[in-house]
């Protein structure tokens, strides 16, 4: 198996893990907190998704699928359009909202997509490409792309838990 193949298939259990959060919840739980300082549903994949495809977009030389698909017109959150959530206050995690889980949904299977065009015509050569020169060792693509699996899976099992709890609570 190359690399690149397990890469893509890392990216496929984070896509299995955020629709299982996602699919058939209405919009009041996906945008529950459980407290005023806990992130929602909403915000985790909203988060986990801007990441990916700013991260990804960066390493590919192509533009963000939020701007060129038209995301960031259809979520209308009151944020920069650059946002990807990285530093928010509580204030502004609880700013993102949606009315249902489809957008949710439609923005994170587009940029899952992206990715997987992606990952899928790289050679393992191109995993030992620097992308990021800021950090000390220099990051490579193959380094980046496992940071970005890494913090993506974090937030799809966080979002999997906030929907486990929700559900209890609400006796569904």
């Amino acid at each position: 198996m190359k690399a690149t193949d397990v890469i893509a298939d890392g990216f496929g259990r984070i896509r299995e893990v955020v629709h299982e959060a996602v699919e058939d919840l209405p919009a009041p739980l996906l945008n529950t907190r459980t407290d005023p300082a806990a992130n929602s549903i909403t915000w985790l994949v909203w988060h986990l998704t801007r990441i990916q495809d700013d991260h990804v977009a960066a390493a590919a030389d192509r533009e963000q699928v939020w701007l060129t698909g038209g995301w960031a017109d259809r979520f209308a959150l009151p944020l920069p359009a650059g946002a990807t959530g990285y530093g928010h206050t509580a204030e502004e995690a609880g700013s993102v909202r949606v009315d249902s889980g489809e957008l949710l949904l439609g923005y994170y299977d587009e940029v899952h997509e992206a990715t997987l065009r992606f990952v899928r015509g790289l050679g393992a050569a191109d995993l030992d490409r620097v992308v990021d020169e800021r950090w000390k060792p220099p990051v490579t693509l193959g380094v980046r792309l496992v940071s970005v699996l890494a913090d993506d899976l974090q937030h799809a099992g966080q979002a999997a838990f906030v929907r486990g709890a929700l559900e209890r609570d609400s006796g569904s």
